[in-house]
């Protein structure tokens, strides 16, 4: 009996002794190295634009509501006739106001009096070929003569992901430089990357809200692109030789 007692023990002990070196030979965690340099990277791209959102309206007086509306309806199915004719895609051309109120006009004696109603519809236009918006500007304004009017005009990029990779490796470089330099004044050199955060999404600086410009010949009228930048700010964490 005493026998049997001491062969479980016995096997046990063994389980026991396998357990541990099973344990023992578990792969630890890479601890972050002591020597190390963080640093912040900046990259900054200037893009052109390649689009345009175009910003039209148009407005009619009338003595009732109804003629107003449907004036302003006419100039706007013009409007919407010419974008088409300049290849503007029915998906680019959004109605963003619809309006129709009284007009007053005020005089001392008489204090405000109607004189009609005024109807406007407004649109914001995707002018996906910047270097065609003069001459999709002149056709609406040639389309509604006297009843449209222009809001303003905003070039913009629709390409952004090729221009935020630029940056990125503009951040990237950035970063590497600045890290390599402590690395000099510190008599070391640079071991492996252990940590990167982008801080923030790329931003874009954009172009103030304006308006088309006629050429010196009064002829179709000039859109000025400019230039975005796309910047991108980085943290990266080197390892130290």
């Amino acid at each position: 009996m005493r026998k049997h007692k001491r062969t479980i023990a016995f096997a046990l002990a063994v389980i026991s002794l396998i357990s541990v070196g099973a344990l023992g030979i578990a792969p630890a965690q890479a601890a972050e190295p002591d020597r190390h340099v963080t640093v912040t990277g900046v990259g900054t791209i200037n893009v052109v634009p390649d689009a345009v959102r175009f910003y039209p309206s148009v407005t009619a007086l009338a003595a009732k509501s109804s003629e107003a509306l449907a004036t302003a309806s006419k100039t706007a199915s013009a409007v919407r006739a010419a974008l088409k004719a300049q290849g503007i895609a029915t998906k680019d051309i959004k109605s963003s106001n619809l309006s129709v109120f009284p007009e007053y006009n005020y005089t001392q004696d008489k204090g405000s009096v109607i004189v009609g109603y005024r109807a406007t519809q407004s649109f914001t236009v995707v002018i996906r070929k910047a270097d065609t918006a003069g001459k999709v500007v002149e056709a609406v304004v040639n389309a509604g003569n006297e009843n449209v009017m222009i809001n303003g005009i905003v070039p913009f990029i629709t390409k952004g992901s090729a221009a935020m990779e630029e940056a990125r490796a503009a951040a990237v470089a950035d970063a590497r430089s600045r890290a390599a330099s402590y690395a000099k004044l510190l008599g070391t050199s640079l071991g492996k990357v252990v940590y990167l955060q982008e801080n923030s999404a790329p931003s874009y600086s954009f172009p103030m809200l304006g308006v088309a410009k006629a050429q010196a010949d009064g002829s179709t009228p000039e859109i000025d692109l400019g230039e975005e930048e796309v910047t991108v700010s980085i943290t990266v964490r080197w390892a130290l030789n």
